[in-house]
């Protein structure tokens, strides 16, 4: 890699970190632009060459979610139900999400994605996630292992489950601080599973 290209690839992650750690202290709302190149000692023209918003920023660092997904399935034990794969993983999830990014950079996605167009193409519903995938995965041998009615196919089944994420982060975000996202997780995705359960 050329050292232009490694200069690039500094920038942009400088850009990122700083602006998520803005995006944390002030409230994605309050962060501008200018700010986050200023505080980089870049231009607003060199912030525009590697995100085409702030928002973006957002999706940069939920691809680096998608990759702690994918590490932390390598160690889910592989002697256990499809549901209590899902169970951990999805606990794993809250925790990663409440105690790393917070409530209030969360909200901030979530608002952000539904003043857009939401379509099948937008980041968070995007089936090629890996956080999809990995459910889809789950899901697949549930079915495979007999644990799981054949009533749904994989992708309807998946679906559901991951509604589970998404209402349940969606109630965190407007419910308050007594709202427990781990716990609450757990009660709904187990209700779900049950009921897919032969």
């Amino acid at each position: 890699m050329t050292t232009r290209k490694l200069k690039a690839l500094e920038t942009k992650k400088t850009l990122l970190e700083t602006g998520l750690e803005l995006f944390h202290k002030k409230g994605f709302d309050n962060v501008t632009v200018d700010e986050i190149a200023k505080k980089c000692n870049v231009s607003k023209g060199a912030f525009y060459v590697h995100f085409n918003t702030k928002y973006d920023i957002f999706n940069e660092k939920f691809k680096d979610i998608d990759n702690f997904y994918s590490t932390f399935q390598q160690g889910i034990p592989k002697n256990i139900s499809a549901s209590e794969k899902i169970l951990m993983f999805y606990k794993a999830q809250m925790i990663y999400l409440r105690d790393e990014l917070g409530k209030d950079l969360i909200r901030n996605v979530y608002m952000n994605a539904m003043s857009l167009t939401i379509n099948k193409n937008h980041y968070l519903a995007d089936p090629d996630r890996n956080l999809y995938k990995v459910i889809n995965s789950f899901v697949q041998e549930g079915i495979e292992n007999n644990e799981f009615k054949e009533e749904l196919t994989t992708e309807e089944a998946s679906v559901l489950i991951t509604r589970c994420m998404r209402g349940t982060i969606y109630d965190w975000i407007i419910f308050g601080e007594e709202f427990d996202v781990v716990q609450e997780m757990t009660k709904f995705t187990s209700t779900i599973l049950n009921g897919l359960k032969k």
